[in-house]
């Protein structure tokens, strides 16, 4: 005791000097020793002008908090001040708990906007005894923002507790009546959603609405019978939110469990609700009518689809697309397709894009030749996708008749997929030399996906072509078929004279991953091919095989001249943590360029052990900043590993 008392005096004598570094650093030692006696003063610096004297001072009421703080506070809450009221209330928010009983009489002060502040503070006390004042202000005080503030802070603190009083004040002014809607919505308990169904009936048009937001956000079921009484004899707006806060309940898949009559009483008020102005409501209407939705919400769907603006309202569009994609595809949608209006013609086609069903194809085939050549590709796609054997004739025509690239890939595309379908080998494979390069790679991909032992014949043909291009494509082809089966070629492919040709070759081994091990006597001689992308190649091969045998050469390979070659080499180190690299990675960076540095420093990262952080240590003082954060991050790395 004697000894808090030697050395709270100089803490409390500073506290009172005139200087504010003393006070500030005073304040922060009352706080740090949670000394009461410093309470008055530091409440007295509560209102200084120097805004460093004010923190420390709230730091320490913070600090020392209790009683005592509480009640040496709240007379400062009648400061004419604005900053001083905040701060102290403020603090009140966080300690007030510590003394409810102090705090009572203020809800009796003749000064209303101090019983609101007083009010405000036990919205953040969490403790019974709050709760029940706060119910007693929102009931009987005599000023009426009192008794909002009252019901707000009833709501901060959703004590089931409060849902009675919170009900009983709906009799109050409308102003009021909103603070306890929002106030029983924030009160996760089914007695706070029983008491909102209770008031609907009673409430003006106005609170209404925000009771029905409430129960939709509130989600419990048990208010459905209520909201489904509810949608007669109210006006269309309030209709079209209970409409809403059913569907927010029930979500999608739910609403299918209603029974008939309840189903088909909602869908004429979901079509109804697609007239709104509202976005939520809209976006509710479209989620309720793609669980329930008929034929007739197919219509109602699409007029309300062609108002939207797709750029400044694109979650309503796509939403709108996916419903009529739920609905299913009906007449209205083919008649839809069938129209003049193109802008109809494209939702209709939007939807079906999102259809697992062959049913709209036909029309997608009509529609292809009658139309802008946008919705021509949008046509093609779609049937492409949606197509089986039997549209193999109109794809044939497209080929034959288009020279659209879009459209050709679109074919091809279908083509690929149709496995069983005669002749389509021929006709993708007419495409391999097609002026356009974008098709000309689609139809390669086409011949891939077919897998035909026919195509994979006619790419070995294609293999002793005189065109380089031709040469290429074949070998990719027969190292996507297979690598054994067409190793002959492939093997041939290493040697040829177009580098395009060789990088290509090498890349086929990567198709078989490590089993390339076995064949790398017929490889290693690309590691000093005269072309540095097939070197490269070279090296990611040796990279994914990854097995000691091949580590040798990839570190071989970092004294290669081209600096990919070396950044391939280091990360493929790097990966598998090759230690004995470690030496030659170090001696690298004396020379190297930023690009390889920073390769260097994360494979080093990758690699750990006592010689690579020692390494990445010294890089910690280089004099570029972006070399030092990333040595940092690397030696952080290795620690990590280690803990």
């Amino acid at each position: 005791m004697e000894h808090t008392l030697n050395t709270s005096s100089p803490i409390l004598e500073a506290l009172q000097s005139d200087d504010s570094t003393t006070i500030r650093n005073a304040a922060f030692s009352a706080g740090d020793m949670a000394l009461q006696d410093a309470v008055p003063l530091l409440c007295e610096h509560i209102k200084s002008s120097n805004i460093g004297v004010q923190e420390a001072a709230e730091y320490a009421l913070r600090k020392i908090r209790g009683p005592h703080v509480v009640a040496a506070l709240l007379p400062l809450l009648r400061s004419d001040e604005a900053p001083v009221r905040n701060v102290a209330m403020d603090i009140l928010r966080e300690i007030g708990s510590d003394s409810i009983e102090s705090m009572q009489p203020y809800l009796q002060d003749d000064d209303p906007d101090l019983r609101i502040f007083i009010a405000d503070i036990l919205g953040y006390c969490l403790t019974h005894q709050a709760a029940i004042l706060l119910g007693r202000a929102l009931l009987k005080d005599p000023e009426v923002n009192v008794r909002y503030q009252a019901a707000v802070s009833l709501g901060n603190q959703a004590f089931p507790e409060a849902v009675a009083p919170l009900c009983q004040a709906m009799h109050d002014e409308e102003w009021v009546q909103f603070a306890v809607v929002e106030a029983l919505a924030k009160i996760k308990d089914p007695s706070a959603a029983n008491g909102l169904v209770k008031l609907l009936p009673q409430a003006s048009p106005l609170v209404s609405s925000a009771i029905i937001d409430a129960l939709g956000g509130m989600g419990d079921v048990k208010a459905i019978p209520l909201l489904f009484s509810s949608l007669e004899n109210v006006s269309v707006p309030l209709r079209h939110k209970i409409v809403k806060a059913i569907v927010q309940i029930l979500s999608g898949r739910s609403l299918s469990l209603l029974s008939a009559k309840s189903q088909e009483r909602l869908r004429t008020y979901l079509l109804e609700a697609l007239t709104d102005n509202d976005d939520d409501i809209l976006l509710a209407a479209l989620q309720g009518l793609s669980a329930i939705g008929r034929e007739d919400a197919t219509t109602a769907i699409i007029d309300m689809a062609l108002t939207l603006d797709v750029e400044r309202q694109p979650e309503l569009y796509e939403a709108a697309i996916q419903s009529l994609a739920s609905v299913g595809y009906n007449h209205v949608l083919r008649d839809a397709l069938r129209s003049d209006d193109e802008h109809r013609v494209a939702i209709a086609m939007e939807a079906c894009r999102l259809l697992d069903d062959h049913s709209p194809v036909e029309e997608l085939k009509n529609i292809y030749w009658r139309v802008s050549p946008d919705l021509r590709r949008a046509a093609a796609a779609e049937a492409a996708l949606l197509g089986d054997c039997t549209d193999a004739p109109f794809f044939f025509s497209v080929v034959e008749e288009s020279d659209d690239a879009e459209v050709l890939k679109s074919a091809l595309v279908f083509f690929g997929n149709q496995h069983t379908c005669p002749e389509v080998e021929d006709v993708v494979f007419s495409q391999i030399d097609h002026r356009y390069v974008d098709v000309k790679e689609m139809a390669l991909e086409a011949c891939i996906n077919l897998h035909s032992p026919k195509l994979n014949a006619r790419f070995k043909e294609r293999v002793l072509s005189d065109d380089p291009m031709q040469r290429m494509m074949a070998v990719y082809a027969l190292g996507r078929y297979s690598v054994t089966e067409n190793l002959e070629e492939i093997t041939r492919a290493l040697e040829d004279p177009s580098p395009r040709v060789r990088q290509v070759a090498v890349e086929a081994f990567q198709n078989i991953g490590p089993q390339a091990e076995a064949y790398l006597p017929s490889l290693m001689t690309r590691l000093i091919d005269e072309d540095k992308d097939v070197r490269v190649a070279l090296v990611d091969l040796l990279g994914q095989i990854g097995t000691p045998s091949v580590m040798p050469h990839i570190i071989s390979a970092l004294a290669d001249d081209n600096d990919w070659v070396r950044i391939r080499a280091i990360e493929a180190l790097g990966m598998h943590k090759i230690a004995e690299a470690v030496p030659t990675l170090a001696q690298m960076l004396e020379n190297a360029n930023p690009m390889v540095t920073f390769k260097i420093i994360e494979a080093l990262g990758m690699i750990g052990g006592n010689v690579a952080f020692t390494v990445l240590l010294g890089m910690m003082d280089n004099e570029d900043q972006e070399i030092q954060h990333a040595a940092a991050e690397a030696v952080a790395a290795i620690q990590a590993e280690q803990e």
